[in-house]
């Protein structure tokens, strides 16, 4: 139901910096998680950053993989339900299409979790 789109994808050089969005739309969605995966040929998906709504202690939590951490950045907004990465002194080995991930709940009082996948869009750092 819910259409997941990414975009910011392109050919940028070693150290340059690349800003990706990704917005869902067209479904009924209360964002729980948003997350950045990236793939790149003959190896596994990998996760690169999420973000994840946490009501008790209010603001959102931000993870990373270790590879970018300092480097990268998610934020969300989520009353567009919309997820960035800001990704900076980009390496040619990053190299890959990068997929966005929504996390929803149909009604949060049920705890039901849908998961949606973008297409991903092509980022590619030369040497």
């Amino acid at each position: 139901q819910v259409r997941v789109m990414e975009s910011g994808g392109g050919l940028v050089q070693f150290g340059g910096s690349l800003r990706l969005s990704c917005a869902a739309s067209g479904g009924r969605c209360i964002l729980k998680r948003m997350g950045w995966y990236r793939q790149a040929p003959g190896k596994e998906r990998e996760l690169v950053a999420e973000i994840t709504s946490v009501t008790s202690g209010g603001g959102d939590h931000a993870n990373y993989a270790d590879s970018v951490k300092g480097r990268f950045t998610i934020s969300r907004d989520a009353a567009k339900n919309t997820v960035y990465l800001q990704m900076n002194s980009l390496n040619p080995d990053e190299t890959a299409v990068y997929y966005c991930n929504v996390q929803c709940y149909l009604d949060p009082r049920d705890e039901v979790v849908y998961d949606y996948w973008g297409q991903g869009t092509q980022v590619t750092v030369s040497s």
